[in-house]
């Protein structure tokens, strides 16, 4: 890694910079909580890791948490895993959620938009309306703080009340969108054992109607900890025996009243892909991921009560909840419930333009497909109001940066952003006042001690490394659902460097302060000692337009030898040729390394993705090595199970 600076592709101008909620809050703690006046974003950064009360007491206090009854300190217990947030301290997440209903009660607090891609508001005064009927009806149903309430729902308003209405209660929040098969669904709600089960009947996705009735059937029969099943009628279909109907639970004019709790009480679980057995269940607290999202959203992506904010996602990613937290900050919310290319590869910027987005988010997949398409957003549509595009899922090539500096606007906030559902939350990303350098995260998040480890321990600079986490943070996992001893939650993060979070992805932090993501470690490709990620090798690879997508694995070999294959799906019509051939590795040799250049280059039907779109490397490389197909991967986290049997055939052939 170069440390030869280039010059910058964006720097915010002295307004904007001036204007950013994160340049007031530094004044503001400067003067309050004794944070640095000066210095800008690296002070304050290395105050808020260094002086970890004061930063977190002082976002408390800018955003006006509100305690019901006060904490006895900010951090009663500071070690990995089990810290321990703000002891004493009661609360409500969803009172947070609704609090702009008090002065902005006319006015959209969501945005709902299918694949017509013409918005529907729904006011606060509205959403706070029906969270107040909906969590009356789930108390008379006997629902008490702590019980579980699942949904089987597309990313629709219903989906958000119900969340709140759940938080509301105290009860435990955990969802999946309706694209997941029965048995994925399943392996995830089988674990918390939920009590009310919201649902939908079908959903639509890529102009047809999806029926999901009978899917919905055997959750019921499979899930005997239901005590009721509430039916949303998105299809307009009848509400099923014994279900309730959504309408009747949510048209009273009930206040709603916010259970008071504990700071640590769960707010809700998300899991992780879980492509090797059963999805971890991860549970973050009610008063931590109050506290880390007004952070995030307020202070890193700049958010506020005059924003739109909108994020493709669906209601089984973590993106979703983070997207719903943008209410904490009185932000107006975009909820789309569609396919990401319907009906072209430019839908999700017809949204964006369509409901005045201010901060739009998205895969770099979407990015690079739309560049593959050869679309022109900043032609095409009327982007003025966005200001900031936020990418996530997989690191933003340097030719998407490139892409969305010239293809949307010149004086544009590029945002790539990495964190985890483990935290729901974003380890580095957006920073308002820093500039953007092609390929990098701007910076670590505040309150979040990143650094790159050697395997040692020892910190690096501008080389790549381990990602490990330092300090806690508030919305680390409070625990794993059925991890009584802990066992399992300290093994995922723990196990490496004793007390440290480590994360699982290769790093470098660059010594201007930006973040670089290479990939995930535990799929890192290793040629003779050096090391390199794989979205390195799908970046330069993926620029041919012959190649759709590609998936490399690095294998050590009994011998000490280590065999690198890249398999590629083609693009229509294209054929894997020895021309072809010879320019991949002419790519990879110029773009990345002449070492990293693939042993085969071998053409497949399709790439396996998990459920949530990441490219599955561990559980292929597993299959490769010769573990069966049912110790290797959790066949319900697979896009396209089929997609796996070329990989254990091959298997097969090569041993």
């Amino acid at each position: 890694m170069s440390t030869v600076n280039p010059q910058p592709l964006w720097q915010p101008d002295p307004q904007r910079i001036a204007r950013s909620q994160v340049t007031r809050f530094q004044a503001w703690a400067a003067q309050h909580h004794g944070a640095p006046a000066d210095g800008g974003y690296e002070a304050l950064h290395r105050w808020s890791v260094d002086e970890l009360e004061p930063f977190w007491e002082a976002v408390t206090q800018w955003f006006d948490v509100r305690f019901s009854t006060p904490y006895a300190r900010v951090l009663g217990d500071r070690s990995m895993p089990g810290a321990e947030w703000f002891p004493g301290a009661t609360l409500n997440y969803a009172e947070h959620a609704l609090r702009a209903a008090a002065t902005r009660a006319d006015e959209p607090a969501l945005l709902y938009v299918d694949e017509t891609h013409d918005p529907r508001p729904v006011t606060w005064s509205e959403l706070r309306r029906q969270v107040g009927s909906l969590a009356a009806e789930l108390r008379a149903l006997g629902l008490r703080p702590g019980d579980r309430v699942s949904g089987y729902l597309p990313n629709v308003p219903q989906a958000v009340v119900a969340l709140l209405a759940t938080a509301a209660v105290g009860a435990v929040w955990t969802s999946c969108a309706p694209d997941f098969g029965a048995r994925s669904v399943l392996d995830r709600f089988q674990q918390v054992e939920p009590v009310v089960l919201f649902t939908v009947d079908g959903y639509r996705y890529g102009g047809k109607e999806h029926d999901r009735r009978e899917t919905v059937a055997e959750l019921r029969r499979e899930l005997p900890s239901l005590r009721a099943v509430v039916h949303i009628p998105l299809l307009g279909t009848e509400a099923p025996e014994g279900a309730l109907e959504w309408d009747a639970l949510t048209s009273a004019d009930t206040e709603p009243v916010f259970e008071q709790v504990p700071f640590a009480h769960p707010l809700w679980v998300l899991y992780s892909s879980g492509t090797t057995g059963l999805p971890k269940a991860i549970v973050q607290s009610q008063g931590g991921i109050l506290v880390e999202h007004l952070k995030q959203l307020g202070l890193h992506c700049d958010l506020g009560p005059e924003d739109r904010f909108f994020w493709y996602t669906s209601t089984g990613w973590m993106m979703w909840n983070f997207l719903v937290s943008g209410l904490l900050t009185g932000t107006t919310v975009v909820l789309y419930d569609g396919s990401p290319g319907y009906p072209d590869t430019g839908a999700q910027w017809r949204v964006a333009e369509r409901t005045g987005a201010t901060l739009y988010g998205t895969s770099a997949a979407y990015v690079m497909a739309c560049r593959k398409a050869d679309v022109h957003p900043g032609r095409d549509f009327d982007l003025a109001q966005v200001r900031c595009v936020a990418t996530t899922g997989s690191p933003l090539p340097p030719d998407g940066f490139r892409w969305l500096h010239d293809e949307v606007r010149e004086d544009l906030w590029i945002a790539s952003v990495s964190g985890g559902t483990d935290v729901c939350s974003c380890f580095a990303g957006a920073v308002p006042t820093l500039p953007v350098y092609i390929g990098e995260l701007q910076a670590p998040s505040l309150g979040t001690d990143l650094q790159s480890w050697d395997p040692s321990g020892k910190p690096l600079i501008d080389e790549v490394g381990e990602l490990v986490v330092t300090n806690p943070m508030p919305s680390m996992p409070i625990h794993f659902w059925n991890d009584p001893d802990g066992s399992r939650y300290h093994d995922s993060y723990f196990d490496t460097y004793p007390g440290v979070w480590r994360h699982g992805d290769w790093i470098t932090v660059t010594s201007r302060g930006s973040v670089v993501i290479h990939g995930r470690s535990d799929s890192t490709l290793n040629r003779q000692g050096v090391r390199m990620g794989s979205a390195d090798i799908y970046e330069a690879v993926e620029r041919l337009p012959e190649i759709k997508e590609s998936l490399v694995i690095g294998i050590e070999q009994p011998d000490g030898g280590y065999w690198m294959p890249l398999f590629v799906q083609l693009a229509p019509g294209a054929v894997l040729d020895q021309a072809l051939l010879d320019r991949i590795k002419a790519t990879i040799r110029e773009n990345l390394s002449p070492r990293h250049i693939p042993d085969e280059v071998i053409e497949v039907p399709g790439i396996p993705h998990t459920l949530t779109g990441k490219r599955i490397e561990v559980p292929v490389k597993r299959l490769l090595q010769g573990t069966p197909l049912e110790k290797a991967v959790n066949p319900g986290s697979i896009d396209n199970l089929e997609l796996l049997h070329f990989y254990e055939d091959l298997a097969r052939k090569r041993a």
